[in-house]
C-alpha cells in the first residue's frame, strides 16, 4: 500500500489532509494546493471551516485573496467532520503545543488529534507531525496511539516529523521557499515524507530520524530565545546607566563576523520562542539533567512585561502622576509588527498587570479590531480610534508592537507621555524629556 501512495504523491492524485488551520496549517494548505494536490483542512471550529469554504480569510497577513485563490481550482476545501480523514493520503498535524498552568508541555491537541486519526487510519497513508514538541514525541506519543489500530507502521502507514519553520508577515520567505526540515520514525517514513514535501518545497532538508528534526526545530528557537534574554538583560543594566541599548547594538553589529544581532523588547511573542524552551526544560527533568542556562533565559523574557511597567510607573511619577487611574493607552497588541496574530503577546501580560495597579488601559493596533478569548487572557477590549487628539488625552503611551503603519512624528508630537519598549522613537525630532525608553 505505500508503493501505492508513492505513486499517487508523484502523479499528484494523493489527497493530502491538514488538521488544524491557523498559522501553520492555512499556509502549508496553499502550498501543497500550489503544488497540484487536493487538499482537505481540518478543524474543530465550525465558524473557520465556514469562512474558509466561502473564499475569506481570517488571517490578515496571508492577504485577503489567499483562500479565494487556494479555491479558484477547486482543490481546497475545508471541513470539522474528523470522519472524513480517511479519505486523506497523507495528513498532516498542525495543532497548538502549549504549556500547562505549571509550564509542563500540553500535548492535548496532539493527542486528541491523532486519536482521531486513529480511527480514520487506512492502510496506505501517511502521518507527519508539525506541531513543535520535545524530542521522542512522535515516537513515544504519536506512534503508540496509532498503533492501537489494526495496521503496522512502516508497511501499512508511515510516520514522520517536520516542524513549521514559517514566521508570520515575513515576506521574503514564502512557505515553500523555506527549507523543509523532516525525520522519518523508519526508513519507509522518511522516504515517503521527503518524496512529499519534494514535491511542494523549494528545497528538503533529511535527517536520520524524527527525533532529530524534533530537537533541531527546539534549537532554532531556543537559540533565539537565550540570545533575546541576553540582549533584555543588558537593557535593564544599561538603563540603570543611562546608555542608549539600541545604540550599543548598532555599534556592535558593524562588526562584520562574530555578532549577529537581537533586540530588546517588552517580552516575547509568537508561539514558538516563548514556549519552546520550557519543552526542552521538561523533558530534561525526565531524564535527570539541568537546563540552568534555559531557564534562565526563560525566567529574564517573562519579566520583560514586569520591568516595562515598572518603567511606566516611574514616568508617570517624573510627571507628578499616579498610576491609580492613569489613562495608558497601548499602541499595538500584535507580538510583531504588521500582523494581526497576539499570540503570548507581552501586550496581553501588560495590560493585566498595568490593571492591577489601578490604571486604565486601553489599546490601538492597526491590524486587530478587537481581542477574543484565549487560553490566558480574555480581555473583552476593543482597539480604540487612532488620531491625535485620541493620543493627547492619555496620560501615558505605551509603544509595544512597530508597526510601520504608525507616524512616530504624530506621535511623539501629541503624546504627553511616552514609554518607548521597541526604540521606534529613536531619530524622531521633538521633546525628549517626555519619552522613556523600557
Amino acid at each position: 500500500m505505500l508503493d501505492q501512495l508513492a505513486q499517487k504523491i508523484k502523479d499528484r492524485s494523493a489527497v493530502i489532509g491538514t488538521i488544524g488551520l491557523g498559522y501553520v496549517g492555512l499556509p502549508l494548505c496553499a502550498a501543497f494546493e500550489t503544488a497540484g494536490f487536493r487538499v482537505l483542512g481540518f478543524d474543530i471550529d465550525p465558524e473557520r471551516v465556514d469562512i474558509l469554504n466561502s473564499g475569506r480569510n481570517y488571517l490578515n497577513h496571508l492577504g485577503a485573496h489567499f483562500v479565494s485563490e487556494m479555491r479558484a481550482e477547486d482543490r481546497f476545501e475545508a471541513t470539522h467532520d474528523f470522519a472524513r480523514l480517511s479519505e486523506a493520503d497523507a495528513i498532516l498535524v498542525c495543532v497548538p503545543t502549549p504549556l500547562g498552568k505549571h509550564l509542563e508541555p500540553d500535548l492535548s491537541f496532539v493527542k486528541s488529534s491523532t486519536d482521531s486519526i486513529a480511527k480514520a487510519l487506512r492502510p496506505g497513508q501517511l502521518i507527519v507531525l508539525e506541531s513543535t514538541t520535545y524530542p521522542g514525541t512522535t515516537r513515544t506519543v504519536v506512534l503508540p496511539r496509532l498503533e492501537s489500530s489494526a495496521y503496522s507502521h512502516g508497511t501499512d502507514y508511515a510516520l514522520a516529523y517536520s516542524p513549521e519553520r514559517g514566521d508570520p508577515g515575513r515576506k521574503d520567505f514564502t512557505a515553500q521557499m523555506i527549507p523543509k526540515l523532516m525525520g522519518g520514525i523508519d526508513e519507509e517514513s522518511g522516504d515517503l515524507a521527503e518524496q512529499l514535501y519534494r514535491s511542494a518545497f523549494k528545497e528538503v532538508v533529511r535527517v536520520t530520524s524524527a527525533e532529530i528534526a524534533e530537537s533541531a526545530k527546539l534549537l532554532e528557537n531556543i537559540y533565539r530565545a537565550v540570545n533575546i534574554a541576553m540582549v533584555n538583560e543588558m537593557k535593564v543594566l544599561l538603563d540603570a546607566m543611562d546608555i542608549d541599548i539600541w545604540e550599543v547594538v548598532d555599534a556592535a553589529a558593524t562588526k562584520p563576523f562574530g555578532f549577529q544581532v537581537f533586540y530588546p523588547g517588552p517580552g516575547l511573542g509568537g508561539h514558538c520562542i516563548p514556549i519552546d524552551p520550557f519543552y526542552l526544560s521538561w523533558r530534561a527533568k525526565e531524564i535527570g539533567l539541568p537546563t540552568r542556562f534555559i531557564e534562565l533565559a526563560g525566567e529574564i523574557n517573562h519579566a520583560m512585561p514586569r520591568y516595562v511597567v515598572h518603567r511606566t510607573v516611574l514616568a508617570l511619577n517624573s510627571v507628578d502622576k499616579a498610576t491609580q487611574d492613569a489613562k495608558i493607552l497601548l499602541l499595538g497588541l500584535a507580538y510583531k509588527p504588521d500582523v494581526d496574530d497576539v499570540r503570548e503577546s507581552p501586550s496581553l501580560e501588560l495590560i493585566v498587570q498595568l490593571r492591577e495597579i489601578g490604571a486604565i488601559v486601553d489599546f490601538h493596533d492597526p491590524h486587530i479590531g478587537a481581542t477574543h478569548r484565549m487560553r490566558h487572557y480574555d480581555l473583552k477590549m476593543r482597539s480604540i480610534e487612532f488620531s491625535p487628539e485620541t493620543l493627547a488625552s492619555y496620560d501615558c503611551v505605551i509603544i509595544v508592537t512597530h508597526h510601520t503603519a504608525y507616524d512616530w512624528q504624530v506621535i511623539a508630537n501629541h503624546a504627553k507621555l511616552i514609554v518607548d519598549t521597541r526604540g521606534a522613537l529613536r531619530g524622531v525630532s521633538g521633546p525628549r524629556a517626555h519619552i522613556w525608553s523600557a
